[in-house]
């Protein structure tokens, strides 16, 4: 059994989001599911996980919220302090979901990483 407590962030309607989700429940493994929609995440959390997995890990270059935005935002992402801007303003431009165990972090879905980190 998992004892650390675990943490996912991101979009309930988000399909990568119910992905990990499911995985977790059909593993018996606990969480808080914390909805950016309902509680946008702070400067510091952005911040902690930009310094664990990378600015460019956790804004999604991909998804729909970073095609909305104007080339003035896209360019100033170009910064770290202008990437966390943008996800502080639209947290739907951050890759979903993350998932916190502790200090160690996982970000998107991928099955292989998840039985790896979570057989430990």
């Amino acid at each position: 059994m998992w004892c650390i407590e675990v943490k996912v962030y991101g979009i309930k309607n988000c399909d990568s989001v119910k992905k990990a989700r499911n995985w977790l429940d059909s593993h018996d493994i606990e969480y808080a599911f914390i909805d950016f929609k309902k509680t946008p995440p702070s400067a510091d959390e952005i911040l902690r996980w930009c310094n664990a997995l990378g600015v460019n890990a956790v804004l999604n270059r991909r998804g729909t919220t970073w095609k909305k935005l104007s080339e003035r935002e896209q360019v100033s992402a170009d910064s770290n302090a202008g990437a966390i801007a943008i996800m502080m303003a639209h947290p739907s431009a951050i890759k979903r979901p993350i998932i916190e165990t502790g200090s160690d972090y996982l970000i998107g879905f991928d099955e292989a990483a998840y039985h790896a980190h979570f057989s430990k």
